[in-house]
């Protein structure tokens, strides 16, 4: 049990050092591939990784009422997630995007307590205001000083779709392998960003060849690799609680940005930072249970 636990920890960490860069490499693709035509193309890359992985392993066939939630998650997690949020990058610096759609955990607590039966554990609702907190914090301190209406709004959209997504794809996860799911999701995504496809023949055409390079990255690490590992770890804990665990994303997001793209962050930030490391600390601590003895006080005599 606690072997499953570690690992679980470890390919949460491993998503969100992923989803982290993703916003990174997106806000510096996008200065060369619009919204629609890069999320094609991140989705496509994504797919096949992950086809030819499942060619090693044994296939479970989706019954008829996984195929809901299933075109859910990938139509709004992949879909509309991916062309909505490399848009609000088109206006946005990284860090901005990264917290302003990291709303989401607050959502997807909301939304799996309504519909998961998870209920609204103590330190679950406690971890995810602190953790908030700090993303209000850092969102005062960014680069640019401001934010477009469009991009936030967009990075809104984002985070609403991403937290039905998760909601959407949990209980598939008590049926289906973790790297089944995020395929069959992905290739959803794909397909409902096919329309793009001559856009993106047409972009490719006169992209640097290290643009190229980066699209590969984006679909075979962050989308490939990262949602497999959120899957694998969200198979193994709560969706509120690995949730709350992704407001780590916009702090390392903030920090890949100040060193990879010279958007620097402030004081404020570090200090936002500091509140959702411990916001995720208070939602993952499990809660002493005090066991009641119902032996006799006499007896013990």
């Amino acid at each position: 049990m606690r072997d499953q636990r570690g690992l679980a920890v470890a390919a949460a960490g491993v998503t969100v050092l992923l989803w982290a860069s993703a916003f990174v490499a997106i806000r510096h693709v996008g200065t060369e591939l619009s919204a629609g035509p890069l999320s094609l193309a991140r989705l496509l890359v994504g797919s096949v990784l992950l086809g030819l992985l499942l060619l090693t392993k044994e296939w479970r066939r989706p019954t008829l009422r996984d195929w809901v939630p299933l075109i859910a998650c990938g139509l709004l997690w992949f879909g509309v997630y991916n062309v909505a949020l490399n848009e609000a990058e088109r206006r946005l610096d990284a860090g901005t995007a990264a917290m302003l759609v990291h709303i989401a955990p607050l959502l997807i607590a909301l939304l799996a307590g309504l519909t998961l039966g998870e209920g609204f554990p103590r330190q679950l609702v406690l971890g995810s205001v602190v953790a908030f907190g700090g993303v209000l914090l850092i969102g005062t301190a960014t680069s640019t000083g401001h934010a477009e209406t469009w991009g936030v709004v967009l990075c809104v959209v984002a985070a609403i779709s991403y937290a039905v997504g998760v909601v959407s794809q949990k209980p598939l996860l008590r049926r289906l392998p973790a790297a089944q799911v995020t395929w069959i999701a992905c290739t959803i995504g794909a397909i409902a960003c096919l329309p793009y496809a001559p856009a993106l023949v047409d972009e490719v055409s006169t992209a640097k060849t290290s643009t190229l390079w980066w699209v590969v990255y984006l679909g075979a690490f962050p989308t490939a690799l990262g949602f497999t590992t959120w899957a694998f770890a969200l198979s193994r804990t709560s969706a509120g609680r690995m949730g709350a665990t992704t407001y780590l994303v916009p702090v390392v997001a903030v920090l890949l940005a100040w060193l990879l793209l010279g958007e620097t962050p402030a004081l404020l930030a570090l200090g936002g930072g500091v509140l959702c490391l411990l916001g995720v600390a208070l939602s993952r601590r499990t809660p002493k249970v005090r066991v009641e003895s119902s032996v006799p006080v006499d007896a013990r005599r």
